[in-house]
């Protein structure tokens, strides 16, 4: 084993879906910056492309991932893909009973049947040729809620149990498939609460370094899963938190 090569992605082409932002941007030019040929997949082809412009000779893809016809269509058109990296996701912050079946459904069809779409599309090619790595975004909430995030929460849970089956499914021919589980990042998807300084605040203290994460420090999660460095990790859910699921629940007693 060269273990200075131990992640580097040299020759292989990986996909990463929602690229055009926030932690899957920062994920692709992590994984090019690793060698990887990077496929920058995004609805959005102007913020694909702002990304793919940043690494400098990656390819934008515009793909809206709640097309499952266009996921299975991009699977073929991209060919032989050794890594595939989902991020997109969204959340509608209600309380169970203020949600409508729109809202419900809004967020289960992004969260969790895409990626049951394209754990299939990209799943079915890798376990045929024998090799390729598989990684979706969790998130704490599949572990611990807050009011307001159930839905959002039922998603991120289920997405785990994607993740597991499809582990257990793909590994007898050589496709492994785990998950990253933030705790609270700054990207679009958590502005609104970012802009709160209170809630920016109270979110910061939860954890245990006390602050949020940046989209870049996903990246190295990223990077360790789609590399020869995880080769015997499969089924598993990295919590890049901040320590935020170890000390959820803790008392700071005055002195």
């Amino acid at each position: 084993m060269d273990y200075s090569k131990l992640f580097r992605l040299d020759g292989k082409r990986v996909v990463v879906l929602g690229a055009g932002s926030g932690i899957g941007r920062e994920s692709a030019r992590a994984l090019a910056a690793q060698g990887a040929e990077v496929v920058c997949g995004d609805r959005d082809l102007a913020a694909a492309t702002e990304t793919a412009e940043l690494i400098g000779d990656a390819r934008p893809y515009e793909l809206d991932v709640l097309d499952a016809d266009a996921v299975d269509a991009a699977a073929s058109d991209l060919g032989e893909v050794d890594g595939l990296v989902l991020t997109a996701a969204t959340n509608v912050r209600k309380r169970l009973l203020d949600y409508t079946r729109e809202d419900f459904d809004k967020v289960m069809s992004l969260n969790l049947r895409a990626t049951f779409d394209v754990f299939r599309a990209f799943g079915g090619p890798m376990t045929r040729r024998g090799r390729g790595s598989i990684i979706g975004f969790s998130s704490i909430r599949a572990n611990t809620v807050e009011p307001g995030q159930g839905v959002y929460a039922a998603t991120k849970a289920g997405l785990v149990q994607l993740v597991r089956t499809a582990a257990a499914e793909f590994g007898p021919s050589g496709v492994r498939v785990n998950a990253v589980a933030p705790g609270v990042v700054e990207t679009p998807l958590t502005a609104q609460i970012k802009a709160s300084p209170d809630w920016y605040r109270a979110y910061a203290a939860k954890g245990a370094l006390g602050r949020w994460a940046l989209p870049q420090e996903l990246a190295g999660a990223v990077v360790y899963l789609a590399s020869d460095a995880s080769t015997f990790v499969t089924g598993s859910v990295l919590a890049v938190d901040g320590g935020w699921t170890a000390v959820d629940g803790r008392f700071d007693p005055p002195n």
